[in-house]
């Protein structure tokens, strides 16, 4: 099964089976960088892995637009059913996993808040591993370095998602780190160059993995996709 993965700037993500679109953290609307608006995303599933607004601000239009069923800790599927008319919200929690029409999908810590934008609270952020037929993939979400990525990735990951951008997340030499830990066969960078204070020089990390990791880095441009191989 080909899975196809398209950066829409930030940290959104999208997640292409052929049959089913994942969408993740989705922010379009009030992001400087996304190709499209909210009312143009498309979306199967969505994931949120936290509560700041810049990765759920656009997932209750999307999802009452499309039906998407949303899966998110426990507390923000609560407020986005209770506050925003969510018909189709899913608590999960981490070390949780849930069975989907496309393959499975495990919630696995991440270190980073998650208050909600109208300063609810949000329960504990997270990160997804998803394994679409027999592809495996990790989205590390916002996170600090943490040594247990060593578990995650003792699966056996065809592609990682990591943050670069610091500041709120780990930054480029962190995240080369993690790459070691987790061992991926590919890595993409993410959450970074959205605002001044995460820019990052993309190219430079893509070295920085290069000479210290096994793993293939893998730089997007805004609105490009990867085929995970």
């Amino acid at each position: 099964m080909a899975v196809e993965l398209t950066w829409y700037g930030h940290a959104t993500w999208m997640i292409s089976t052929g049959e089913h679109k994942i969408l993740l953290d989705p922010f379009f609307d009030d992001s400087p960088t996304a190709p499209i608006k909210a009312a143009e995303a498309e979306a199967d599933f969505i994931l949120v892995s936290h509560g700041h607004f810049d990765h759920i601000a656009d997932a209750a239009s999307i999802a009452n637009r499309t039906g998407a069923p949303v899966y998110a800790v426990y507390e923000i599927a609560n407020w986005l059913s209770a506050n925003h008319g969510v018909e189709n919200a899913n608590g999960m929690n981490i070390g949780g996993a849930v069975d989907l029409p496309f393959g499975k999908v495990k919630m696995v810590p991440a270190i980073h808040s998650s208050g909600l934008p109208d300063g609810s609270y949000g329960g504990v952020a997270a990160g997804f591993l998803l394994k679409v037929g027999d592809t495996k993939l990790y989205f590390a979400c916002d996170t600090a370095l943490f040594s247990d990525m060593q578990l995650i990735g003792a699966v056996g990951l065809d592609a990682a998602v990591l943050p670069i951008g610091d500041l709120f997340t780990m930054g480029p030499e962190d995240s080369v780190t993690a790459v070691d830990l987790l061992k991926p066969k590919a890595v993409l960078p993410s959450h970074y160059n959205t605002w001044p204070p995460i820019e990052q020089d993309a190219e430079a990390w893509s070295k920085l993995v290069q000479s210290r990791t096994k793993a293939k880095p893998i730089v997007l441009a805004v609105g490009e996709s990867y085929s995970v191989q």
